[in-house]
């Protein structure tokens, strides 16, 4: 039995209806090799990341199965069309169907909701047998472990770079419940971690010297996140991560992460202001430690990034231009600027969609850009994009960047300079309408 295992690309934006391609990436995805270490000997896998390489439509395969973000959902309807018509049966799973299973389901033989590990076998076992049925949904939780190493064997790693840089998911979850945010409905309210040696021994096995750990917060169980880095020293390796800012103010955990080859670390800040945290539900972050927490990161030649929402109810006119001279004044290296979103599932959704604040909630997530879903208390949504798209412009500015970034002496600094070119092109863009920072 021949499957394959289809990553989809994604339109450029909703007025480029060209695929976004790319002939390299920079970063080892996890999804598709893992869902080969689950797939059963049986069957012959092929891995299909469509940014990278194309699908291959008139190829003789028995199953396709798609992985599907929001972000991709329209082309992956097109891709499992396409083979349907074939006579092909398409499976789907990912992040969207968890919410959007009705939709997804118009355009595939089965769906799946929930994590792989549960039901991944039993779709195969179906389909070699003809006997798919609609929706598959895993009940119970992993437990993480035991899980399989990524069969980094079926993919080409010649298409990411001299520097490769391979993802590694040590738990799932976070412990925070912020009112914008679905993947601890997916991921489970409940933060789970893998053991450590199993950790090490997937690192490892991938011979990667530079690491992404993919989690949602690194850092979720302290106690593990140290005996994790404790593990990593040996290694010698360079890893990048996201944590919480508060985290950062612990002098002895950042000072092990240090030891252990941190890189960069993208920080939840979210706003610079006290009130629209607390109203995120996001009371963890204390802006009046903002400033010390990045002397502090600068003190340490630590790079790192910090992401930004704009468009919450308590803003004030003056939040654009406070931001960007609060960045400025402190010279954060990276920051990735977001318009307030209300994703299907989230507490923001219902309540936006209680206030009937809600502008086009069916294509919420589908599109890259700046794209504005809400009425915003303070502008118009057409304001709200246009101040978050001069944000960008101003502070991926050639005199913003060489203002504040340090020369690229270091991997650290290096790292910084890095994205800010990357980010530099994208806020350039005409109307950042391919923006796109994931």
């Amino acid at each position: 039995m021949k499957l394959f295992i289809i990553q989809p690309s994604h339109y450029r934006s909703r007025k480029d209806r060209t695929v976004h391609k790319t002939r390299k990436r920079s970063v080892v995805g996890l999804t598709l090799p893992f869902l080969a270490a689950l797939t059963p000997k049986e069957w012959e896998v092929s891995l299909i990341d469509e940014q990278l390489v194309d699908i291959d439509y008139d190829a003789p395969v028995d199953l396709v199965a798609i992985t599907t973000w929001t972000i991709n959902s329209f082309w992956a309807y097109k891709i499992a069309d396409r083979f349907r018509e074939r006579g092909v049966p398409v499976i789907m799973g990912g992040p969207h169907t968890f919410f959007y299973a009705d939709e997804a389901g118009e355009h595939c033989d089965a769906v799946g909701i929930g994590e792989g590990e549960g039901i991944w076998q039993t779709m195969l076992a179906d389909a070699a047998n003809g006997s798919l049925k609609k929706i598959y949904h895993a009940e119970a939780l992993h437990d993480l472990n035991g899980l399989p190493f990524p069969r980094y064997d079926l993919v080409n790693l010649k298409k990411y770079g001299f520097f490769t840089t391979f993802s590694v998911q040590t738990s799932r979850g976070c412990p925070f419940a912020c009112e914008f945010c679905s993947e601890r409905f997916y991921l489970g309210h409940k933060y789970r971690y893998r053991p450590t040696g199993e950790v090490i021994e997937e690192i490892k096995r991938s011979k990667a010297k530079n690491l992404f750990f993919a989690d949602s917060n690194f850092a979720g169980k302290r106690a593990h996140t140290v005996e994790l880095m404790e593990a990593l020293i040996p290694l010698k390796l360079r890893w990048s991560a996201l944590w919480s800012m508060d985290l950062c103010n612990n002098q002895e955990f950042m000072d092990l992460a240090k030891r252990s080859g941190l890189l960069h670390i993208n920080i939840g800040m979210e706003s610079i202001d006290q009130d629209t945290l607390n109203g995120m539900n996001k009371k963890a972050n204390k802006a009046n430690q903002y400033e010390e927490t990045l002397r502090k990161l600068r003190s340490m030649g630590i790079s790192y990034s910090v992401n930004l929402i704009f468009g919450h109810d308590s803003e004030k006119p003056t939040v654009f231009d406070a931001t960007l001279e609060f960045l400025m004044r402190n010279k954060v290296p990276a920051a990735y600027f977001n318009l307030l979103t209300p994703h299907k599932g989230t507490p923001l959704f219902d309540r936006m969609e209680q206030e009937d604040r809600i502008l086009d909630a069916y294509n919420i997530g589908r599109w890259t850009g700046m794209n504005c879903y809400i009425k915003p208390k303070l502008c118009s949504p057409e304001a709200l994009e246009d101040q978050v798209i001069r944000l960008y412009k101003k502070f991926y500015s050639l005199e913003s960047m060489f203002s504040r970034l340090s020369l690229p002496i270091t991997r650290a600094n290096i790292a910084s300079w890095v994205v800010n070119f990357s980010q530099r092109k994208m806020a350039l863009s005409d109307s950042m309408e391919n923006f796109d920072n994931y």
